[in-house]
């Protein structure tokens, strides 16, 4: 079987290349082992929080030039990251995903150019705050730290749901000044998922919240329970589908509503996930679930083949290849006592020699694993044994020279990197 270009991962980054690419008129094939980072992320992205030195940052484009020569954006350089920036709302746009930032006066809007590049904020589920560069348009985002919510908050909760700790959220709301009262809401069809501790989680509840009977019946409760809050929280778990619900909720509700996201899954990220992967198929992409890439075949700098488990002897041929399988977390690197290494082609790894710098004891302390990368050349071709390796290229959460944990910046390498690599296949 041939492709034009064949990507190993299923993630965000696998896919807005897959996308692109497809839409440039490539021939594509996407090989995922299974479920990913998006199935983790809170619906909001990041571009750069903060500096490798841990200095915040307000505004990323302003302050590029301070990193280091080997991070993936300064690989890039300077205008085309710009570029790939202005362009992200306008292509997530197309495959269904609305997205909204904070712009540079401190208002929510849902057109991003480059020139309004200015990090917002997300609530995390334990209360904290993220710095954010674009969101889903149905998660919140503040446009500042000090961001005042309202005096009082009616926090609501589905009886029995465990992954939205509704005690760590008013902690941190009564901290920033607002007095809250925290409710549980008990709906039949909610109450039959929890029979089964194990179903009780976000995406099975947002299967049943995408009922408009149960919605709309969850509504009406939070209006019988509201009495003179100016700010409602709730669990960002209404349905799998589009902005319907929610637009809903805010609408009746009188009050600001405050969607929050749960302890993972994230419905969010999985409706990020589904539309993304529909786009790239329907695009006429072609998807492989649940498939783990082996035995490649290396002709001098040249990839030319691999074969997954699932399809045996099958080889699947194409003049590219595309490797964004993730970081240790994701299984695209593995550790050994002594190494870590890239599974698929035993690709060049960027660690420390030593294991005892590989992370801190202390486990709310910066962890170096999480920087752990392949080496590539400046367009992002990847190393094998000192030599570059033409025809294929390493994405997203993969590459070395920088720590997206530390930084803020998953969401954003994964992206930008992802355009970069699309465009450099087709240069060619």
């Amino acid at each position: 079987m041939r492709f034009d270009t064949i990507l190993i991962g299923g993630g965000l980054s696998s896919l807005v290349c897959g996308i692109k690419l497809q839409k440039a008129g490539r021939k594509c094939l996407m090989v995922s082992a299974g479920q990913n980072a998006l199935h983790f992320s809170s619906g909001a992205f990041g571009l750069l929080g903060r500096l490798p030195d841990g200095t915040p940052v307000a505004e990323p484009l302003k302050v590029l030039f301070a990193l280091p020569g080997d991070h993936p954006y300064s690989k890039i350089g300077t205008d085309k990251v710009a570029e790939y920036v202005a362009s992200v709302p306008s292509f997530f746009r197309d495959c269904g995903i609305e997205l909204h930032s904070v712009t540079p006066s401190g208002e929510i809007s849902s057109e991003v150019g480059a020139a309004m590049v200015r990090n917002g904020y997300r609530m995390t589920p334990l209360g904290t705050l993220k710095p954010s560069w674009l969101a889903m348009k149905d998660v919140t985002l503040l446009e500042s730290k000090d961001e005042f919510l309202g005096a009082k908050a009616l926090i609501v909760n589905f009886a029995g749901f465990l992954d939205f700790n509704t005690r760590f959220i008013a902690e941190a709301l009564e901290k920033r000044g607002t007095s809250c009262r925290i409710e549980a809401v008990r709906l039949k069809d909610i109450e039959n998922i929890r029979r089964n501790p194990t179903e009780m989680r976000s995406v099975n509840i947002a299967r049943v919240m995408s009922i408009e009977d149960n919605w709309k019946e969850f509504g009406h409760m939070v209006q019988d329970l509201y009495k003179d809050e100016d700010l409602v929280v709730l669990p960002e778990v209404f349905g799998l589908g589009g902005l319907e619900i929610s637009r809903w909720l805010q609408e009746m509700i009188p009050a600001k509503v405050l969607f929050l996201g749960t302890m993972p899954p994230s419905v969010p990220g999985i409706k990020a996930q589904m539309l993304l992967k529909n786009a790239f198929e329907s695009a006429g992409g072609t998807f492989l679930m649940g498939d783990t890439a082996i035995d490649p075949t290396i002709e001098g700098n040249t990839v030319k083949s691999i074969r997954t488990v699932n399809l045996g002897n099958i080889r699947l041929e194409a003049e590219s290849f595309v490797l964004a399988s993730g970081n240790l977390f994701g299984k695209g690197l593995d550790a050994a006592p002594d190494k870590v290494v890239e599974p698929v082609f035993g690709l060049d790894v960027d660690f420390p020699a030593d294991r005892k710098d590989w992370c801190d004891q202390d486990f709310f302390s910066w962890q170096n694993f999480s920087g752990f990368g392949v080496i590539t050349d400046s367009s992002f071709r990847a190393i094998k044994g000192g030599s570059i390796i033409d025809n294929l290229y390493v994405a997203g959460a993969e590459l070395g020279g920088c720590n997206p944990l530390k930084e803020g910046s998953g969401a954003g390498i994964a992206i930008l990197t992802a355009m970069s690599v699309a465009d450099n296949i087709l240069a060619i």
